[in-house]
């Protein structure tokens, strides 16, 4: 349990960095008004942060409550600025500073909270501490493509759920998203299926082609809209197109504006003094769990996973784990003292460890409900050895 002053600042408070350094903390007024109301009048609620998190979320998921996403999005300050300062010692030669990382984590809450699933995660500052660095390093590559790409490369590489999201962010009406995506149908099948693959500075089409893509939409116009259209010229197929690209390019590359924005809908802030979020005891203190004993359940559940898995193998490799692990010998060394084949001690060894990372992956998915990328999976190979090693060592 935390104490109920703590709880209000965790949910009422934003980061304000200058000159691309953490500089305070500000208060919003009207958070702090709110969350002060409800621990005023829930006086059997418990102090505990995961609860108000998931009470919020809750919130929020039902009734897109405004209130409830700007308490989520004070609480997860710490985890979009942990991530930042992540990012930014990973890519130290990006044109992008640690203002406009903590921005983009910012901007990606949204988005973590729509993924989160209370029923697979109980924490929702963990999820997004492993999901935030995730959607960054995904945005930077995204960012990278499309900034390398012509309207027309782009245009070709988008897939069909990523143009009707950019279509329906940037405000455009159902009839008129059909009419984009009917022309964005033409245009790949009458341009980009004769274009060779790979080319990211793909060509405009030459007046010929948008003849032929007009004449086409003009045809299926009929059947595929639902709605009576007039007839297209190519130049305003053309048109379409090139607006659909920039549509997807604010989509996909959202421009890094400035971090000094009105926090809420009254602008009343204050400041508070809190310890700088990048301190070795709050970056402890994300990483972990809620409390020492969740971070414990969880370090359980994954060993109880990887000794089950174990069990599963035969007993051969499991004496060329142990002759590995625990005697420290090498795979001809293994080889004379089973007499075995090389190939086969050595394909042994590799499916042992694939079977043990592969759980571990899925306990990390099904536990945290996110997407493991390279880096990830990486970080975990390089845990299981260390487990491997610490396993057998104890058995010596």
């Amino acid at each position: 349990m935390r104490p109920r002053q703590e709880i209000t600042e965790m949910f009422s408070t934003f980061v304000h960095l200058e000159r691309d350094r953490f500089s305070k903390w500000l208060i919003d007024i009207k958070l702090h008004r709110s969350i002060q109301n409800c621990l005023e009048y829930s006086p059997l609620v418990p102090n505990s942060e995961n609860f108000w998190a998931l009470y919020w979320h809750k919130h929020w998921r039902k009734q897109s409550n405004h209130l409830a996403r700007m308490h989520l999005s004070a609480y997860l300050q710490e985890p979009s600025y942990w991530s930042a300062k992540k990012t930014i010692a990973k890519f130290t030669n990006s044109q992008y500073s640690l203002a406009d990382y903590f921005q983009m984590a910012s901007a990606e809450i949204e988005t973590v909270l729509k993924s989160f699933n209370p029923e697979k995660c109980s924490s929702l500052k963990a999820y997004a501490t492993m999901a935030l660095p995730s959607r960054l390093k995904d945005i930077l590559r995204q960012r990278k493509e499309a900034d390398i790409c012509t309207n027309w490369g782009l245009l070709r590489k988008v897939s069909k759920k990523q143009f009707l999201e950019a279509l329906d962010k940037a405000g455009l009406s159902p009839a008129i998203i059909a009419q984009y995506r009917l022309a964005w149908n033409c245009f790949k099948e009458l341009y980009v299926q004769n274009q060779p693959g790979g080319i990211k500075a793909l060509p405009e089409p030459e007046r010929q082609i948008w003849e032929a893509i007009a004449n086409l939409y003009n045809r299926e116009r009929q059947n595929q809209l639902t709605q009576p259209t007039p007839q297209c010229t190519r130049e305003k197929i053309e048109q379409w197109l090139t607006q659909a690209a920039i549509y997807v390019r604010a989509y996909l590359y959202p421009p890094v504006s400035s971090l000094n924005l009105a926090i809420s809908e009254d602008d009343s802030i204050a400041t508070l003094d809190l310890p700088d979020p990048s301190s070795d005891s709050l970056i402890a203190e994300m990483i972990a769990e809620e409390d020492a004993q969740h971070q414990q359940n969880q370090q359980s559940q994954i060993q109880a996973i990887l000794l089950k898995t174990l069990q599963t193998f035969e007993t051969k490799t499991k004496e060329i784990l142990k002759l590995y692990y625990q005697q420290g010998l090498t795979q001809p060394q293994i080889v004379q003292h089973l007499q075995m084949s090389q190939p086969t001690v050595s394909r042994r060894l590799f499916k042992a460890r694939e079977s043990l990372l592969t759980a571990l992956i899925q306990w990390t998915q099904e536990t945290f409900n996110i997407s493991v990328n390279s880096n990830q999976v990486k970080d975990m190979s390089t845990a299981l050895e260390e487990w491997l090693r610490v396993k057998y060592g104890e058995s010596s």
